[in-house]
């Protein structure tokens, strides 16, 4: 090998290294970005957290005639700070989402990128809709057998902790599920998800999907089981919609 082509080498092996330098930095930055907006989200969550700790959070519980109890010293001072950077995350979500996506944005095509703030905007409202179903539809019945399971001569008191943990599991686990549609397009567009693929492991999914209801609303009646499954069955022939749109616009492409 010559001297010059030694030199080659070493040059592109030097602008290779740049460029994940530089792919870390740009990381580290879409970082704080995402950081800041949860700490914006946080002091504005904290300016209201009564109102969202008595005329929100605590209405599960008392429409299902829970009573809540703090056994700790301190134990609502840390637990309202916990429900503060909760829903600081939550109010910057559109902000996490767009900087997760301005950090992808470097691998996608030109043509792919205008759609950057339409992905944004659905996968928040995605988020956001399956954390309005767990607070309306989930979160009632759940609590309701919760308060009523067991003899009449137990009363069932629940630790404050317990209660607002049991909450956040059931908002989240919902708002991941709702992502369905997006993670769909996501995985059609990098070839890895296709309509057929999806029609084949249909009825696979519909036993899935009413096993998931059902360990979600333990106890309940089946016709609240079957109001919780028919939302996420139309959240899989949305995502099998969306698989399909965006597999076949690759191909065009």
């Amino acid at each position: 090998m010559s001297e010059e082509e030694k030199l080659i080498g070493e040059e592109e092996e030097h602008e290779g290294a740049m460029s994940f330098l530089q792919h870390l930095e740009e990381l580290r930055w879409r970082f704080v970005y995402a950081i800041l907006g949860v700490l914006i989200g946080t002091i504005v969550t904290w300016i209201f957290i009564d109102f969202l700790v008595d005329s929100v959070l605590l209405v599960p519980a008392k429409t299902a005639n829970i009573h809540l109890q703090n056994l700790r010293p301190f134990g609502q001072l840390f637990l309202f700070m916990q429900i503060a950077i909760i829903g600081g995350t939550v109010l910057s979500i559109p902000n996490i989402f767009y900087q997760m996506w301005k950090f992808i944005s470097p691998a996608l095509k030109q043509t792919e990128k205008k759609y950057i703030t339409l992905i944004v905007f659905f996968s928040s409202v995605c988020f956001l809709t399956g954390v309005a179903f767990a607070y309306f539809v989930m979160l009632p019945l759940t609590l309701k057998f919760a308060g009523e399971f067991g003899s009449a001569d137990i009363e069932n008191n629940f630790a404050i902790a317990e209660y607002f943990s049991m909450i956040i599991s059931v908002m989240l686990g919902a708002a991941i599920v709702f992502e369905l549609p997006m993670l769909s397009f996501l995985l059609s567009k990098l070839g890895i998800l296709t309509p057929q693929i999806m029609r084949k492991y249909r009825k696979h999914s519909i036993v899935t999907i009413l096993i998931f209801a059902a360990i979600l609303t333990p106890g309940t009646d089946p016709v609240a089981q079957v109001l919780l499954a028919i939302p996420l069955g139309l959240l899989y022939e949305i995502s099998i919609f969306v698989s399909k749109a965006f597999s076949k616009k690759e191909e065009i492409e």
